[in-house]
């Protein structure tokens, strides 16, 4: 960190990142364009008829709905099991843990199980998202 000004001392980090550095001209980059000005960059009307976009989307909605429906499941199951069958998930399993704290175990593995099936479904998405795209800045 640097301080030019001993009087008014900035403590900003340097580091060099293209982010710390302010595009000379009248260029901004993509992500700061407003919805206005990003408006003619793309045919959305045209990419939203594609049938590829709509199977994109249906693929997505396939898998998301799905994995979020069992995920709420299995995440109330917990406290519903504990509260109306007690003495079941009171049951010892391995010495004196039980069911219910192996169970509560299991939906740490289960979020992380979740997260990582769902990156590489995602992965593909992307890929064809980007084919898609590639396919309209063509024309």
């Amino acid at each position: 960190m640097s301080s030019p000004d001993p009087q008014n001392p900035d403590y900003t980090p340097d580091t060099s990142a293209p982010t710390d550095i302010a595009p000379l001209g009248n260029t901004r980059p993509a992500h700061t364009l407003t919805a206005e000005e990003d408006r003619n960059s793309a045919n959305w009307d045209a990419i939203a008829a594609d049938p590829d976009f709509i199977a994109l989307v249906r693929a997505k909605i396939r898998f998301i709905v799905p994995a979020t429906a069992f995920f709420v499941i299995y995440y109330f199951s917990l406290p519903v099991l504990v509260g109306w069958f007690p003495d079941l998930m009171n049951t010892d399993i391995i010495g004196k843990v039980n069911l219910a704290y192996l169970f509560a175990l299991s939906q740490f593995l289960m979020a992380w199980a979740l997260a990582f099936l769902y990156v590489f479904v995602a992965a593909g998405w992307d890929k064809r998202a980007a084919t898609l795209l590639a396919k309209f800045s063509q024309k």
